[in-house]
């Protein structure tokens, strides 16, 4: 296929946090807060003058000095940023809105703030961390929105007179709407038989979304969306089977890369820092105030694994399997961060249930944050593509047999 216009442009800005776009944003005025996770409701950093930053760590190499503070037996992608701050690579942030989700994560934020990754020129700088439940009720909803009213809109207005009104968050809502809408209406396109996006690609564009100021990339995404319109896929398919991607924390766009390569394309993602369901629409009443409902949305719309109710782990599995029917795949891959103490039961009970009550072809694998050398993971997804080939040639066998 042609290239598309501005995917280099846009791979561009994953090389790093503090991007080109981050930096012109800055020098407007604008202040960037940093979060890393979707109990955090991304649009509540999008108010007035202020724009979200979700951490990554691209190219990481050494992670020593994080090891030493939090070990080697720790998730890998806590340990990334950590090492990542104390290099210095968060001292553009203006603020930190952290939020208590897991063991790991929270181990690598109290290390950042008490080794000072900040930059102390920033007066107005402040750290926080909500306390996120594990359950979706309005007790949950009241205590979330008392929680981000004290620990983060109010230290954004204290701090640099940010507006915080009713008003500011429905403006930042619809904002936040109109990438949903466009990461969607892109997404469209990989049901398609042979579609005009590969996998790849795609993460990329939503990517970009989630490290970037939205106003500075919205006009390309509409022209990526009307480029592919009228893209031609390739006469001979480079894939040998469709899967949907289903795990944690995914910010590495050579861990989608590597699983094409290997033969399957990547068509429909429920994982963080993908499309479900980080860049759904969220819908607003008159009746109420925007920061409950928006809050109401984040508890009731999350796949997070934490949320170990029986309705919401059957919720999980129905999603999966929804997405493997929607987007005609042949397959699912469970996959999780090493050490990711949440996912190693999630991956471990869902993959065989997956596998053995809905009957779809599932593969589970562990990786490490930066994947793209693992010749393991390779051999693994190459040798789940041929299984789904060889059941289709079976299949394709007994229908004729049984005519």
């Amino acid at each position: 296929m042609k290239d598309l216009k501005h995917l280099y442009y846009f791979e561009s800005l994953l090389q790093d946090a503090n991007n080109e776009l981050v930096r012109q944003a800055q020098a407007e005025g604008k202040l960037a807060v940093g979060y890393t996770c979707y109990h955090m409701p991304e649009v509540l950093l999008n108010l007035d003058r202020c724009f979200s930053v979700r951490l990554r760590a691209p190219r990481t190499g050494s992670m020593d000095i994080a090891t030493y503070y939090m070990s080697n037996a720790t998730c890998e992608y806590a340990r990334a940023l950590l090492e990542r701050g104390l290099d210095g690579g968060y001292k553009f942030l203006d603020a930190m809105a952290g939020v208590d989700v897991c063991e790991c994560m929270n181990r690598s934020m109290e290390n950042m703030e008490l080794l000072g990754v900040a930059d102390p020129d920033k007066k107005g700088f402040f750290w926080s961390n909500l306390d996120s439940p594990c359950i979706d009720n309005e007790d949950a909803v009241k205590h979330v929105v008392e929680q981000v009213t004290r620990k983060v809109l109010k230290p954004l207005h204290e701090n640099y007179g940010v507006d915080i009104s009713d008003a500011a968050v429905r403006k930042a809502v619809d904002e936040h709407n109109e990438i949903c809408r466009l990461i969607t209406e892109i997404g469209e396109f990989r049901k398609l038989e042979n579609p005009p996006i590969t996998g790849y690609e795609f993460h990329i564009l939503t990517l970009v979304t989630y490290v970037c100021p939205k106003y500075l990339i919205v006009e390309k995404l509409r022209e990526t969306l009307e480029e592919l319109k009228t893209r031609e896929p390739d006469a001979k398919k480079k894939f040998r089977a469709k899967v949907v991607l289903v795990g944690s924390e995914i910010d590495d766009p050579e861990l989608i890369s590597l699983i094409e390569e290997s033969g399957a394309l990547v068509v429909a993602d429920r994982f963080c820092y993908g499309s479900i369901p980080g860049r759904q629409e969220i819908v607003l009443n008159d009746d109420e105030d925007a920061v409950t409902q928006v809050v109401r949305n984040y508890l009731h719309t999350t796949l997070c694994v934490r949320q170990v109710e029986p309705a919401r782990i059957q919720n999980r599995l129905d999603t999966a399997e929804r997405l493997y029917k929607d987007y005609h795949a042949d397959g699912i891959i469970y996959e999780q961060m090493k050490f990711c103490t949440y996912w190693s039961y999630e991956r471990a009970l869902a993959s065989h249930i997956m596998q053995d009550e809905y009957h779809i072809p599932t593969l589970s694998i562990d990786r490490p944050y930066m994947s793209r050398s693992s010749g393991q993971l390779r051999t693994r997804v190459q040798a789940f593509v041929e299984s789904i080939e060889i059941k289709k040639i079976k299949a394709k066998r007994a229908a004729k047999e049984g005519k």
